[in-house]
């Protein structure tokens, strides 16, 4: 009995997790960001990337790691740019915190992808 609870925990835990973009990011006030990319964290339920602006450390959440994987794109996508400048299209948290949800990403080297659900990678 101890061990189904557990496993029961262990499944259900990413799910309270979870939450749609609308219920923490204002999702009409969109901004563009541009500075270092200095930090991905490719964990569930959401990817998170810091991203340090003219001093200021942002963090902006996307997809979750299957999606990405459905599309193609991994971990060694974004990290491969560690220490680059990007440029991130987001939406900012409604506590006006910096803290976004990423929805387009362009790298240094001019490759971008549109983050939002249902978009392919460019």
């Amino acid at each position: 009995m101890k061990l189904k609870l557990i496993g029961a925990l262990v499944v259900l835990t990413p799910l309270w997790a979870h939450h749609s973009p609308s219920a923490e990011f204002d999702m009409t006030k969109r901004l563009t960001l541009s500075g270092t990319l200095t930090k991905v964290d490719w964990v569930n339920p959401h990817i998170v990337i810091d991203l340090n602006v003219k001093g200021e450390s942002w963090r902006l959440e996307s997809n979750p790691p299957a999606w990405f994987k459905r599309v193609g794109v991994g971990k060694i996508d974004f990290s491969k740019s560690t220490g680059q400048s990007v440029t991130v299209e987001c939406v900012r948290a409604k506590n006006g915190s910096a803290y976004g949800y990423m929805q387009k990403i362009t790298f240094a080297d001019g490759s971008s992808m549109e983050l939002v659900n249902g978009a392919d990678p460019k």
